[in-house]
């Protein structure tokens, strides 16, 4: 008799249930997805409403990247909780969720007590995003590491330097960073020429070099300030050390330095510059 009885509760239950679990999978796909793709769209649109006549277009995509990957993954995580905590409602019906949630409750103020790197971790993470401190893509320096950030997270921080190698920093952990693409940058490099040059003849070259890179159709995006001479360094009885700089738009700094440096040894030479 008790076999037969618990033969037909199974039996109701996948008449009566099975339904119901389905629509709840596919309530949670749709939530998923579509939310996800939902939120992609109001926050890059936020993003670029309040932004767009302060900061750079690369400025504007960076940031709209690094939230869109926040918001997006926090609403996943909760639809995955609230999906799956209906479908174990309908599974086991018959289990009392307020012992199960106090329990939760008491197991997590125990590892409260235990993960107060955690808890910094997050709160860390939520005042980078927060503040813009730096984005994803932008090209940062973080205790002595540099390299593009990939992805910021409520606990860690990940970034692949120019030999591919990957690191991650918890970002209770991060100090002082030096973000090298935040708003504009600097092409700022050095040469070195013989003292018996004339100094003045060079300093022409090297502003007209840079004005024509900054004029022609490819680099004028590229550019703010077109690159000039800025200062005489060091000087010894065979090398003469002059500084030269200007402004470009963010990450276009070394392709940048690697033109002028380029058209410069071409100009020198012409000119007969001992280097």
């Amino acid at each position: 008799m008790d076999t037969q009885t618990s033969s037909q509760k199974l039996t109701s239950f996948s008449a009566q249930d099975s339904i119901d679990a389905a629509v709840i999978v596919l309530v949670m796909l749709a939530f998923y997805v579509l939310g996800s793709a939902a939120l992609r769209y109001v926050v890059k649109n936020a993003v670029e409403r309040s932004r767009q006549k302060t900061w750079h277009r690369k400025d504007i995509e960076k940031r709209q990247k690094t939230l869109v990957g926040v918001v997006v993954n926090i609403w996943r995580i909760l639809v995955i909780f609230v999906g799956g905590f209906q479908l174990l409602q309908i599974v086991f019906p018959s289990i009392n969720t307020a012992p199960l949630f106090a329990s939760a409750g008491i197991v997590g103020v125990a590892i409260g007590f235990g993960s107060q790197a955690l808890v910094k971790d997050f709160l860390s993470g939520i005042f980078i995003i927060s503040e813009n401190q730096y984005r994803v893509g932008d090209i940062i320096d973080i205790n002595g590491s540099t390299g593009t950030v990939e992805r910021i997270g409520t606990r860690s921080t990940v970034i692949r330097d120019n030999d591919g190698n990957v690191h991650y920093f918890p970002n209770g952990s991060v100090q002082h960073v030096i973000n090298k693409t935040m708003g504009y940058s600097m092409a700022r490099f050095s040469i070195g020429v013989h003292p018996s040059n004339d100094l003045d003849k060079i300093i022409s070259i090297i502003n007209e070099t840079g004005k024509k890179l900054a004029g022609e159709e490819k680099w004028k995006n590229k550019i703010i300030d077109a690159p000039t001479f800025e200062s005489i360094g060091e000087f010894t009885p065979s090398t003469v050390q002059l500084f030269i700089s200007g402004k470009t738009q963010p990450s276009d700094q070394w392709s940048v330095t690697a033109e002028m440096r380029r058209r410069l040894l071409f100009a020198f030479e012409k000119s007969k510059i001992e280097l």
